[in-house]
């Protein structure tokens, strides 16, 4: 469920979700049932016979992609969650339809040709937000159930101006895709009037934020590494082995089996910016990754195509 919410907020992000649907549904899933309902999902039958069933849900989703672009003008993208090479000439058809086509998928599952063919891909490991918490500071104050309330809201906001294009927004914009990621979003339940008041207050006590006013405009970023006071975290050849194998059960706990190399490498550069496969006593990642292997905490594979994968152990 948690990789379902993740799929959907990054979705939602970009903009509102105006029409879902779940193609090979079966019971097995039914913990998705609320997840789905209330973001007005539809689940399209699939008759169970003989082993074609793959192929007729296959069919069934270019269908009704196919249908809704000629007829629903009001959709300009679509986010299909495969990593199948199949989906390519719909993703060439859609493209050409002038609509934008976002990929999904899990890194072991993606074919390098649909990752190619769509406008922009995210692998699946990313989505979900795997990685470890970076480092920081120890605080003094108790936490309190608010404290985590406003904790997980200033995650969240920090994920959203994450997501964007400029340094910084309009703090209305931003509370427009709050409100599209969390409709129940009320200021004055975190004891502000206003939103500004509420973004200033996180700014204070978490430092990810960064408020100001422009002409009369409130604008948000995100403070670069080390601008609120924090020490930034370093990698050394004592310590690496640690921060790994904390990264690889954070997928673990996140259902993944296997991983690409690269995702791994991005999560890890998050958590510490200054890595470098020097600065551990390696030339190049993939040493770094026969180096698990020998620790026995990955299996380093190749996959049909060529790309290597590592198993989690």
């Amino acid at each position: 469920m948690a990789t379902l919410r993740s799929i959907l907020e990054k979705v939602k992000i970009r903009g509102d979700i105006l029409l879902g649907k779940v193609y090979g549904y079966t019971d097995k899933f039914d913990d998705l049932k609320e997840v789905l309902l209330s973001n007005t999902f539809t689940v399209v039958p699939s008759l169970r016979y003989g082993i074609s069933q793959k192929n007729n849900a296959d069919i069934q989703l270019v269908i009704d992609a196919l249908e809704v672009a000629y007829k629903n003008d009001l959709i300009d993208s679509f986010c299909i969650v495969s990593g199948d090479s199949d989906y390519v000439p719909l993703v060439g058809k859609l493209k050409s339809m002038g609509k934008f086509v976002l990929g999904i998928s899990r890194s072991e599952a993606a074919s390098n040709i649909f990752i190619n063919a769509c406008n922009e891909f995210q692998f699946l490991e990313s989505v979900g937000k795997r990685n470890v918490e970076k480092p920081k500071r120890q605080k003094t104050s108790a936490v309190t159930e608010e404290a985590a309330d406003e904790s997980e809201l200033n995650k969240l906001l920090t994920t959203v101006l994450e997501e964007q294009d400029q340094d910084e927004i309009y703090a209305s914009e931003l509370k427009e895709t709050l409100l599209r990621l969390r409709p129940d979003f009320n200021e004055k339940a975190y004891g502000c009037a206003t939103f500004f008041k509420l973004l200033t207050k996180l700014a204070n006590r978490f430092g990810d934020l960064r408020v100001h006013n422009d002409n009369f405009n409130v604008m948000v970023g995100l403070n670069n590494a080390g601008d609120n006071g924090e020490t930034i975290p370093q990698l050394t050849r004592d310590n690496w082995k640690e921060a790994f194998a904390a990264q690889i059960r954070a997928y673990k706990e996140g259902g993944f089996d296997r991983v690409n190399p690269s995702i791994l490498k991005a999560d890890i550069i998050t958590a510490y910016p200054d890595f470098t496969e020097r600065a551990i006593g390696f030339k190049r990642f993939s040493d770094v990754m026969k180096q698990l292997e020998k620790d026995g905490l990955v299996i380093v594979e190749m996959d049909e195509q060529k790309t290597m994968l590592i198993k989690l152990l």
